[in-house]
């Protein structure tokens, strides 16, 4: 019977301490780079292995859910999550340099040529800016979307640091992939708004166009989200010269071809962005990689996929962490 208290109350406190190791309100920190100033966030012990969130197409750090952070922390990671360059607190050095995105997204249509004033390339090299001022020498990855777009040039610029891979809703940027639904091209073109009132609906209107078909979203939850995003910060400018750095991207399958690094490929079957060949695609194209498709996920962290979507990523990143024997002893 001691025995079994003495377990109970043993369980419960390593329980107590990973909720405690894990909570998710720390400060937001931030790190001085040769372009831009990232703010950033980190989750658990500095002696656990790091895992690298990149965020998609204007996300901040707090579009990875809270609940999805926590629960990768408690697998034993230190989660990093931090804000692309422009958007969110992260800040240019120097001015930033503009963009006309009408201009360009018309050459775009016409196949010519798309001048950006940054590249993806260059954001990927801010993330590995951020790794080396925390002195994290080797680290996981795992992007979604425009994030996994920028995880697939981090892999390769630094395979040596990458361990491991994991890509969400995310795109080989190929030729000849099913476009996106056009509704919601044109709610994505829409940047800017000349009041708060306005941007909140125009932000409610793109989620629930990036959601689920099988999901009715609450039209007040979709707003109170956009005002969250809104008052941390609104930078419509930068969001469009994000949009140029993903539309100046050639395609990356021959860089795909070469990566050497464990890659696992998570896609929903209702993803209205990036329709669900683009993730088979992207699979086909990494040596050894896996693909788990999650029906009726879309293109959004809605509640209702939040358990598939860990269902499928948790068991993969235990799996490639170095040191699963020693976190089963704790």
């Amino acid at each position: 019977m001691r025995v079994f208290v003495f377990l109970a109350a043993l369980l419960c406190g390593l329980s107590s301490f990973a909720a405690s190791r894990c909570s998710v309100d720390v400060p937001t920190e931030r790190v001085e780079l040769a372009e831009v100033s990232l703010a950033y966030q980190s989750i658990g012990r500095d002696s656990d292995p790091a895992l690298l969130l990149v965020m998609g197409l204007g996300g901040q750090l707090i579009h990875w859910p809270d609940e999805v952070v926590a629960a990768l922390c408690q697998q034993g990671f230190r989660v990093i999550r931090y804000d692309n360059r422009d958007v969110g607190l992260s800040t240019w050095t120097q001015a930033p340099p503009g963009a006309n995105l009408t201009f360009e997204v018309l050459r775009y249509k016409l196949g010519l040529p798309v001048a950006a004033p940054y590249t993806l390339t260059d954001m990927a090299d801010d993330a590995l800016g951020l790794m080396d001022a925390l002195q994290v020498e080797q680290f996981h990855v795992l992007g979604a979307s425009m994030g996994g777009m920028i995880a697939q040039h981090l892999a390769y610029m630094a395979p040596q640091r990458v361990e491991s891979l994991t890509l969400i809703m995310s795109s080989s940027g190929a030729a000849g992939l099913p476009a996106p639904n056009a509704a919601l091209l044109q709610l994505l073109a829409k940047r800017g708004a000349p009041n708060r009132e306005l941007a909140l609906e125009q932000q409610a209107d793109l989620l629930a166009a990036l959601g689920s078909p099988q999901v009715k979203d609450d039209r007040q939850v979709l707003l109170h989200q956009a005002a969250q995003s809104y008052d941390r910060a609104f930078n419509p400018e930068g969001v469009k010269r994000q949009i140029l750095a993903i539309l100046a991207e050639p395609s990356r399958v021959e860089l795909l071809n070469r990566l050497r690094v464990p890659t696992l490929v998570v896609h929903g079957t209702a993803d209205p962005l990036l329709p669900v060949m683009h993730g088979v695609h992207l699979a086909a194209h990494i040596q050894g990689s896996q693909l788990r498709l999650i029906p009726g996920f879309a293109h959004r962290f809605q509640e209702r996929f939040k358990e598939p979507l860990l269902a499928a990523v948790l068991p993969y990143l235990r799996a490639h962490r170095q040191d699963v024997s020693r976190w089963a002893q704790l």
